[in-house]
């Protein structure tokens, strides 16, 4: 697979992005009545658009918009050109519809299979595909990105723990895309089975479509032996591939600037932040002909840095939060990655664990309801329930309870873990 975008000086990619910028905003303003109506309120125009810095004067997308325009209140083509649809699961309301052209896919494919190569995946190389296929768009676009880079696709979906053992055992691939949370799950599937993870063929493992911390890194890379690397993405925006950690640094993931245009905001002002400056994430594509997306609000929060590894492109710092998973307790603010640190730090504890909001008299509560690990008995779990209370209380400022639950007792999923569980009386 040829891509030369790698190549780029800075003065080559800031032209490019530019024309495609002033591109997106006229093909949006063109054909999307909701981005027509946007601008017009705002009392702007496409050509008011000189610079990139100029995008700051365009109103925000959101998911709200998206779902207020179900379902294809915001194609910019006619529905022949449209290729496939995805969406969301619409779990709390209507789903997020996206569309693709052609062209849409074969650029998908192509930031795709950049990042994979980016990631450690090169052509010949068996990818072991556990991303849900269907209306999510994790398995199609990770398996379209392979197969342009010249890997060899296990197409194994979700699901089906035992048989995703048997099918790496046997196959023997020497990459993983599953999403951090179930790569845990198969982790402890292969213990089960008497299999040790470490032997397997794997090499890299590629986890997205949710936050993950450095610990659960370091636990994963440790106990399977492999090199493990976050990717970026959203189906509002493209779908995974918008931006990739690289194998060699992991320092943070290359956003791929030719596509996507990034900016962080301050979640409360909603003013630009200057670059290494914590805020919300937003993505303008440049290149979208089907779904424009302008100044998409992500509720990720991170901070954009210099390229490393791919020095044409400014880095993300891995997502490790969003300001809608924010759990305000007694006027602090815990974002489950904080309690993910401690219970990986924490010795007779599972990484498996879930957040449960109750009320107690007039005030919040949170109980963390994690697993032992096998072979921790009664008097290991009563220290780690100990020492998790004290850690809390001592790094993020809060005291919450600690309920140590027998191994393989919490809900599994093969797609994003649901780590926060509200049970507050409404009443």
């Amino acid at each position: 697979m040829k891509d030369s975008a790698e190549k780029l000086s800075a003065d080559e990619l800031a032209a490019l992005q530019l024309e495609r910028l002033q591109w997106t905003l006229r093909h949006a303003y063109d054909h999307v009545p909701f981005y027509r109506r946007k601008f017009d309120e705002a009392g702007v125009r496409p050509k008011d658009c000189h610079e990139p810095a100029d995008l700051a004067k365009f109103p925000f997308t959101t998911k709200a918009d998206l779902r207020d325009n179900y379902p294809f209140g915001m194609f910019a083509v006619p529905q022949k050109d449209i290729r496939r649809l995805h969406a969301s699961s619409g779990t709390t309301g209507k789903p997020t519809v996206v569309g693709y052209t052609e062209d849409d896919l074969d650029a998908w494919a192509t930031v795709m299979a950049r990042s994979i190569r980016a990631a450690g995946g090169r052509p010949g190389h068996k990818l072991h595909n556990a991303y849900g296929y269907g209306l999510f768009t994790g398995g199609l676009g990770a398996h379209y990105g392979a197969e342009k880079l010249g890997c060899t696709v296990i197409p194994a979906s979700g699901g089906m723990t035992a048989r995703q053992v048997q099918l790496i055992t046997d196959f023997r691939p020497e990459i993983i895309m599953v999403t951090p949370s179930y790569m845990l799950t198969l982790l402890d599937e292969f213990e089960r089975q008497g299999v040790d993870p470490r032997a397997s063929s794997l090499k890299v493992g590629i986890f997205g479509a949710e936050p993950w911390t450095e610990q659960m890194r370091a636990e994963i890379e440790e106990r399977f032996a492999i090199d493990a690397v976050d990717i970026y993405g959203l189906s509002e925006v493209m779908g995974p591939g918008v931006a990739q950690e690289c194998v060699e640094t992991k320092d943070g993931l290359h956003v791929w600037e030719d596509h996507f245009f990034p900016e962080v905001i301050d979640p409360f002002t909603e003013e630009v932040l200057p670059s290494g400056v914590r805020g919300e994430l937003l993505f303008t594509s440049l290149t979208k002909q089907a779904l424009p997306i302008i100044r998409y609000r992500t509720r990720d929060l991170t901070r954009l840095l210099p390229g490393t590894a791919r020095p044409a492109f400014r880095r993300m710092e891995k997502v490790t939060g969003r300001s809608d998973d924010l759990i305000i307790l007694r006027g602090v603010n815990v974002f489950p990655t904080q309690i993910e640190e401690i219970v990986l730090r924490t010795a007779a504890l599972s990484p498996h664990f879930q957040l449960v909001r109750t009320t107690r008299g007039r005030l919040d509560h949170l109980t963390v309801r994690v697993e032992a690990r096998h072979d921790a008995d009664g008097q290991d779990r009563a220290t780690a329930a100990a020492a998790l209370v004290a850690g809390v209380k001592n790094g993020v400022g809060v005291s919450v309870s600690v309920e140590v639950v027998d191994p393989d007792t919490l809900e599994r999923s093969a797609g994003k873990m649901r780590r926060v569980i509200d049970d507050r009386d409404r009443g």
